[in-house]
């Protein structure tokens, strides 16, 4: 693999991931991102650990360790990752992602599910705006549509009869955790939940205004703390190498 690339997107999802187009394409203007997806077909079993071996696969590709980057579930399997293989991840972005970090979009929908049994469409009619912020009705059906999409082939760990949940637990390389501050899904009580398992290097940080996939609506603010985030590890790294020859 070229030595041009700096970070990684992590994606789980097919259907979703035309929404984090716009984010790509601002950081792209200033760093090199490849991207890579993990893609079940709907006869297969969810599983999370597949996509992370797939994950380590493709990263082994690297003689050096990549920024990683994931929205929602994307987001858990590449902290999934980190945890399991930290010397190959410089440093982890997480999008939409709580100290819980199993609780997606898919949970929210399936808690709502229960009350409304075998009305998948109405359901997810009505969750859009919780999602997207409130949209015309064209948009909102297709966005619907969208969703019932990745319903189907998610590696998701949930579905009606079960939400799994993943017990809050530290990552030992830097951490940026971004949320929208309008997310029902990942609160700010979700996202604050971090604090006991931040190190000096990580912050959280809230989208003013922004929903589940705030990052398709507010591209230039998040690109903007997360560049300033990778901009700071490069600065420590090298002042770390730095140290390491003045001691040699």
């Amino acid at each position: 693999m070229t030595h041009s690339i700096d970070a990684l997107w992590v994606t789980t999802s097919p259907f979703l991931k035309r929404f984090d187009q716009p984010l790509l394409q601002r950081l792209c203007k200033q760093s090199a991102i490849a991207q890579w997806q993990y893609q079940q077909s709907e006869d297969e079993p969810c599983s999370l650990s597949i996509a992370v071996d797939l994950l380590h696969e493709y990263l082994q590709g690297f003689d050096h360790p990549l920024h990683l980057v994931g929205h929602g579930t994307g987001g858990l399997v590449s902290l999934l990752y980190a945890r399991q293989c930290p010397d190959n991840v410089r440093s982890l972005t997480l999008l939409s992602v709580g100290a819980w970090a199993s609780l997606d979009w898919m949970a929210h929908y399936y808690f709502h599910l229960q009350f409304v049994p075998s009305r998948r469409h109405q359901v997810l009619t009505q969750l859009v705006p919780d999602f997207f912020g409130e949209q015309n009705p064209t948009v909102t059906c297709y966005l619907a549509r969208l969703l019932a999409q990745d319903l189907a082939v998610s590696p998701s760990p949930h579905s009606l009869f079960q939400r799994c949940n993943l017990s809050p637990t530290g990552v030992p390389v830097p951490l940026l955790v971004c949320g929208g501050e309008s997310d029902p899904v990942v609160d700010s009580q979700a996202l604050q939940e971090w604090q006991p398992w931040l190190k000096a290097s990580d912050r959280i940080w809230q989208c003013p205004e922004g929903y589940h996939f705030f990052h398709c609506f507010h591209p230039q603010r998040v690109a903007e703390q997360m560049l300033d985030f990778w901009q700071i590890q490069s600065i420590t790294a090298s002042n770390s190498i730095d140290l390491h020859s003045c001691s040699i």
